[in-house]
């Protein structure tokens, strides 16, 4: 999502099954990312915030400004990474207490996720 961009979207919260499709892209994507294979990780970050997106056209917004900053490729994933983390934290907050109990999320994300607001 990006300082003033204008355009939202009609949406419904985040169900269970999301949050689950999401944290595992977003694990997939990391185990990538540290295996150094950051187009795979790409694919798996980006695949991670489609599900059930706050903003449409966000990625391929991110694509656009990384494009013309002449990124490296694990600046590209580790920016991919950072949206991808950024909405699988935003889909986790939108389910209840109860729903939460349904999601084994990590602990380690949750942890990173403590200070965040």
């Amino acid at each position: 999502m990006f300082e003033g961009d204008e355009e939202v979207m009609s949406r419904q919260r985040a169900t269970v099954e999301q949050v689950r499709q999401i944290q595992d892209h977003f694990k997939e994507g990391t185990e990538y990312h540290n295996e150094k294979k950051f187009k795979e990780a790409i694919e798996a970050f980006r695949n991670g915030a489609a599900v059930n997106p706050f903003q449409e056209g966000h990625l391929d917004e991110l694509s656009k400004k990384l494009k013309a900053m002449s990124v490296k490729l694990v600046q590209e994933s580790i920016a991919y990474m950072g949206c991808a983390a950024v909405h699988l934290k935003s889909v986790i907050d939108e389910l209840s207490e109860n729903e939460r109990e349904l999601v084994p999320v990590d602990d380690s994300l949750l942890d990173a996720f403590k200070d965040w607001d």
